[in-house]
């Protein structure tokens, strides 16, 4: 869609627009072919952006438990990091390697997400920050996060009432 058609030709709808064409080259595998027109840093935070809101999950609240689920097809465990920031915020990150090429063989075409990637998930307050689990299995990521018992209820202060 050209901005000049709807009157829209400003230096922010220029900026925009240069950001949302950035092309999907293969700079991670290697190449910086992202700095060749001057914008690298920003087309990497975009491109790592993109990848980040690409990665699907779930969050499932359970009787006892939070859960969330991850695709992460053809990572290992070393590939996979999960976290918990700032005493509320579960990080799930890691990143994607394209595999190594064959000196032989031709990619017709590479549809498959490569690079970073991470997700952050604010934890209720009833989340138990000390009793986090991470399971992968068959490409999906299962965090669970257990939660605290619930308080009890307060019992209420008799207060003795003298007479004067």
């Amino acid at each position: 869609m050209d901005a000049v058609m709807f009157g829209l030709e400003t230096p922010l709808m220029a900026a925009l627009q240069h950001l949302l064409d950035v092309p999907d080259g293969d700079a991670g595998a290697g190449g910086d072919s992202d700095n060749k027109t001057g914008g690298g840093a920003t087309r990497t935070y975009v491109r790592d952006a993109r990848a980040m809101a690409a990665t699907p999950a779930d969050v499932k609240e359970l009787p006892g438990a939070y859960a969330f689920v991850v695709d992460m097809p053809g990572l290992g465990t070393g590939d996979i990091r999960v976290q918990v920031e700032d005493e509320r915020v579960l990080v799930v990150s890691g990143e994607r390697r394209r595999e190594e090429r064959e000196d032989d063989a031709k990619y017709l075409r590479m549809e498959r997400r490569m690079g970073k990637f991470m997700r952050k998930f604010v934890l209720p307050d009833n989340a138990d920050v000390d009793k986090v689990a991470a399971v992968c299995r068959d490409g999906v990521l299962t965090v669970t996060v257990e939660k605290l018992p619930p308080p009890e209820p307060k019992k209420p202060k008799t207060i003795e009432v003298k007479v004067a």
